[in-house]
């Protein structure tokens, strides 16, 4: 796993488009379908990046944990919970040496990040981590990118994000046999009629759903639905995300 330390100043602009209302309304839905007889007053968010979604929860009532890897995507969500006036616990933690003070009502890990981890002794260490701090029956809930999106929509391709003060590059490189996308982002700020270049290369794998199914039961939960991308039906074979729903034993 590699940091974000550019991609943390310019992380909320590029992703505008995610409406963090609706992802956090989607995922209680789905709380309210697996554990109706018990809503949710805590929670972690692992991978919590610059704190949207955990303020999000927050403002439902909901204790919220937040743990991110990246002290500049902790700051951001510092910022962000003051101005809300939501306190948070915010931990700065690599999410597979998570440690938390006590156990949580459930969990929840979106937009991706469990696919920052490129090794399956990885992802199973996370899942195990996560077991020792969910409570029995507690949910789990997170998404990830599709071995299609990888393939097909992510590929060998560029991207060009243009602001009014930045633009972004955006590189990805397919290393087909696993699925593997290696990403260079350069960030171009102006700065007194000057550009400086700034630039964080990351790495992401997708997972094959069977594999994610045998980590998750070997981890101890038990997976209850796969679903296509804020949605409850079923994954097609162009979906570019799934959302898993699994229970701790």
């Amino acid at each position: 796993m590699r940091g974000y330390a550019a991609f943390a100043a310019f992380y909320d602009r590029l992703m505008k488009e995610i409406d963090y209302a609706a992802l956090a309304d989607y995922l209680l839905r789905l709380f309210e379908l697996y554990s109706p007889e018990k809503k949710p007053e805590t929670l972690l968010d692992l991978a919590c990046g610059s704190g949207s979604l955990t303020i999000e929860l927050a403002v439902r009532g909901i204790d919220m944990i937040g743990v991110d890897g990246s002290a500049d995507m902790l700051m951001k969500a510092t910022e962000k919970a003051d101005k809300a006036g939501m306190p948070l616990m915010l931990l700065c933690q690599d999410m597979r040496k998570l440690d938390l003070y006590g156990t949580v009502n459930g969990a929840v890990c979106v937009l991706d990040s469990l696919n920052h981890l490129c090794r399956t002794s990885e992802l199973f260490e996370v899942f195990k981590r996560l077991f020792l701090f969910i409570e029995p029956g507690g949910l789990l809930i997170f998404d990830v990118n599709t071995i299609y999106k990888h393939r097909y929509v992510l590929g060998n391709n560029s991207f060009v994000f243009e602001e009014k003060d930045f633009l972004c590059i955006w590189r990805n490189r397919l290393i087909g046999s696993t699925a593997e996308v290696d990403i260079q982002l350069d960030f171009f700020v102006e700065q007194d009629g000057c550009y400086t270049r700034l630039t964080d290369n990351l790495r992401e794998r997708a997972y094959a759903a069977r594999t994610l199914n045998h980590l998750l039961s070997d981890a101890g939960f038990e997976v209850l639905a796969v679903y296509d991308d804020m949605s409850i039906k079923p994954v097609k074979r162009d979906s570019e995300r799934m959302v898993y729903v699994a229970r701790r034993r």
